[in-house]
C-alpha cells in the first residue's frame, strides 16, 4: 500500500511548516506586493508564487471546513472555522485585489502566453470590476450566518419505532412496500424540518439582505445580476436560464407525468402522495447495494477500476489517506460533497450513506468530482483548477452514468441490476425540473430582495407546481409543501449555484450516448475535457469532450428522448 500514500509536492516559496495564522502570512503577502518584476518570465514565477501561497490557505480552509461539518456540534472545530473567516480573510481580501491590480498593471502581461492565460485575465479583470472594499466586512458576515444552516439542519433527528434516525437514515422508510409505513416516515420527517421552519426562515432573510447590499454596493440592481457577474457566466444569460425553463417545462415534465401515471396504475392507487414517490413499483423492497461505508468505498474502488484502472487506482488512494467520510450519523452536516485539498493534489468525499441506491450514486458522482480533482492536480497554477460549476457537474453526472455499465459490482443479480439502472435513469430526467425550480426560485427571490417569508412560500408553491410538484398530491399538507426549499443546502450555502448541474446533467447525458457508442474514446474525450481544469473557455471543454455546450429546447428534446428510450429498453 505505501505507493498509495500521497507525498505532498515540496514547497518552493512558502515555508514547508508554515502555520496558517496572520501574523505569519503578512510579511509573504507584504513581499509580493513589493517584489519588482522586470520580465515576462519573473511574472510567470510571481504568479507560480502566489499561487503557492493561495493553495496552501485553500487547504487549511478546507480541512476547517471539513472537520466541522463531520462533527457540527464540535464548538473548538466551529472556532477553528469562524477563525479563518473572520481573522484571515478579511485581511487577504484587500491585498488580493491589490496583487491582481499589480498583475493586471503590468507591462509584461501582454507577452505571456495569451492562449494559456487567456481564461485567468478574464477572471482576474472580472474580479477587479467586482471588488468593493464595503463588501468585505459583509463578505465575512455571510460566511458566519451561512455556516448556521449546518448546525441547524445537523442537529435534525427523528423518532421512528422508538429508534433515533438521521433524516438521510429516516428517508429509507420512504421506499417501504407498507403505504403506512412510508406515510409515517413522511410525516415525521416533515414535521420535524417544519420544527427548525421559522429558524431558518429568519436565517433567510438576513441572508438575502446581506447579498442583496452586496449587489447594491457592487454598482447592481439586485444579487441575481451581481452573482451572473462574479460566477463569470459568460456564456449564458438570466434570459437563457429562463428559456431553459420553459424548455424542461415543456419537454421533461410530460415524460415525467406519464410516469408518475404508471406508477400510480403499478401501485393500484387512485391518487399519488409525497410518500409515494420513491418505493418502487416492483412491489419489492428497497435496493441495497452495500451495507456500510466500508463495503460502499470497497466497491466503488472496483466499480471505477474496471471502468478504467487509473481511476479505481485514485479512488484507492484516497482510501489509504483516510480522505473518506461517508456513513450518516448525529451531528454530522447534511448533503455530501468533494473538497479538493488544493496542495494535497487529492479531494475529501463526505457523505451521509443510509445504504441506499441513492448513495451509490451520490458516490460515484462525488467520485467524478475526485478523478477531475486528480486530473488538475499538476496545472501550473493553482487558479486553473478553479472550474466552473458547469464543468465541475459535467465531471461528476457523467461517471453517475458511465460506471452504470459496471454496476454489477454492487448487485448480484440481473433483476436488482436492471431495477438499479431504471431508478438512475428516471432519476436523470427527474433532476432537470427540481433544478428548473431551485433556480427560478432564486431569480425570483433575488428580484425581489423586499419579500417576507410569506411571500417566500408563495412564489415556492407557484414554481413548483409549475414542474409537476414532484407528481403527488399534497391536499392537506400545504405547509409542508411550501416549507420544501428549506431542504436545499445551496439556497442558504452557495446562491445561484444550481442551474449548472441542468446544464451539466444535459451534457452527461450527451458524453453517455457518446459512450455507448464508442466506449474508449468518448472515456478519453471526457478524461481529457476534465485534464484542461479551466484553461479554455466553457465551450471549448464541453467540445473536448465531444459534446455541445447547449441548452435548447431541440437539443433538451433529442437527450430526454434518447434517456426515456434507454429507460424502454430496461422494462
Amino acid at each position: 500500500m505505501n505507493n498509495l500514500i500521497i507525498n505532498k509536492k515540496p514547497r518552493t516559496y512558502i515555508p514547508q511548516d508554515l502555520k496558517i495564522e496572520w501574523e505569519n502570512l503578512a510579511p509573504i503577502l507584504d513581499e509580493l506586493q513589493k517584489r519588482a518584476i522586470n520580465s515576462a518570465q519573473e511574472l510567470e514565477q510571481w504568479l507560480k508564487d502566489k499561487s503557492e501561497l493561495e493553495a496552501a490557505l485553500e487547504e487549511d480552509f478546507a480541512w476547517r471546513y471539513i472537520k466541522m461539518s463531520c462533527d457540527t456540534a464540535n464548538e473548538d472545530l466551529v472556532k477553528s472555522f469562524q477563525y479563518f473567516a473572520t481573522e484571515i480573510e478579511p485581511k487577504i481580501s484587500p491585498i488580493a485585489n491589490e496583487l491582481n491590480k499589480k498583475f493586471s498593471e503590468s507591462p509584461f502581461i501582454d507577452q505571456l502566453d495569451q492562449d494559456k492565460y487567456f481564461v485567468y485575465i478574464r477572471a482576474v479583470k472580472k474580479a477587479l470590476e467586482l471588488y468593493r472594499e464595503e463588501n468585505i466586512e459583509l463578505f465575512t458576515q455571510l460566511q458566519v450566518a451561512q455556516q448556521k444552516y449546518q448546525g441547524i439542519t445537523g442537529a435534525m433527528s427523528v423518532k421512528i419505532n422508538d429508534q433515533e434516525f438521521t433524516l438521510e437514515q429516516a428517508a429509507n422508510f420512504l421506499k417501504d412496500t407498507n403505504r403506512s409505513v412510508r406515510q409515517n416516515a413522511w410525516e415525521t420527517i416533515q414535521q420535524r424540518r417544519l420544527v427548525a421552519k421559522d429558524d431558518l426562515n429568519i436565517l433567510f432573510d438576513e441572508l438575502v439582505a446581506m447579498r442583496h447590499q452586496v449587489a447594491l454596493n457592487a454598482g447592481f440592481e439586485n444579487y441575481r445580476d451581481y452573482m451572473f457577474q462574479a460566477l463569470g457566466r459568460f456564456d449564458y444569460t438570466p434570459k437563457d436560464c429562463y428559456d431553459f425553463a420553459e424548455a424542461i417545462e415543456k419537454e421533461v415534465v410530460p415524460v415525467l407525468k406519464e410516469q408518475a401515471e404508471k406508477r400510480q396504475v403499478a401501485l393500484g392507487l387512485t391518487t399519488l402522495k409525497p410518500w409515494d414517490m420513491e418505493v418502487s413499483t416492483t412491489g419489492k423492497p428497497a435496493l441495497k447495494p452495500f451495507n456500510n461505508g466500508q463495503e460502499l468505498i470497497d466497491k466503488s474502488i472496483a466499480c471505477f477500476t474496471a471502468i478504467n484502472p487509473s481511476l479505481g487506482e485514485k479512488l484507492a488512494i484516497m482510501k489509504a489517506n483516510h480522505l473518506f467520510d461517508v456513513e450518516s450519523r448525529m451531528g454530522k452536516a447534511p448533503g455530501g460533497y468533494n473538497y479538493p485539498l488544493a496542495e494535497t493534489g487529492a479531494p475529501f468525499i463526505f457523505m451521509n450513506s443510509a445504504n441506499s441506491l441513492r448513495d451509490l450514486t451520490t458516490m460515484v458522482h462525488e467520485g467524478g468530482h475526485a478523478i477531475h480533482t486528480f486530473l488538475t492536480a499538476d496545472l501550473a497554477l493553482n487558479d486553473f483548477k478553479h472550474c466552473p460549476s458547469e464543468v465541475a457537474e459535467l465531471a461528476s453526472m457523467s461517471m453517475e452514468l458511465i460506471s452504470m455499465d459496471n454496476w454489477d459490482v454492487y448487485f448480484d443479480n440481473e433483476e436488482e441490476l436492471n431495477r438499479a439502472k431504471k431508478e438512475q435513469l428516471a432519476d436523470v430526467l427527474k433532476t432537470l425540473p427540481w433544478v428548473a425550480v431551485i433556480d427560478q426560485f432564486q431569480h425570483w427571490i433575488y428580484t425581489n430582495p423586499g419579500h417576507n417569508a410569506a411571500d417566500r412560500e408563495a412564489a415556492f408553491k407557484q414554481i413548483y407546481t409549475r414542474f409537476g410538484a414532484g407528481f403527488a398530491d399534497w391536499t392537506d399538507f400545504e405547509q409542508q409543501f411550501g416549507n420544501l426549499w428549506q431542504k436545499q443546502l445551496h439556497l442558504f450555502e452557495v446562491p445561484f449555484y444550481y442551474i449548472e448541474y441542468a446544464i451539466a446533467q444535459l451534457g452527461a447525458i450527451a458524453v453517455w450516448k457518446n459512450y455507448k457508442e464508442n466506449p474508449s474514446k468518448a472515456l478519453d474525450q471526457y478524461l481529457a475535457a476534465l485534464a484542461l481544469g479551466y484553461t479554455k473557455p466553457m465551450n471549448e471543454i464541453y467540445e473536448t469532450a465531444g459534446i455541445k455546450f447547449d441548452f435548447s429546447a431541440a437539443y433538451i428534446k433529442e437527450l430526454a428522448e434518447f434517456v426515456k428510450d434507454e429507460l424502454n429498453k430496461l422494462s
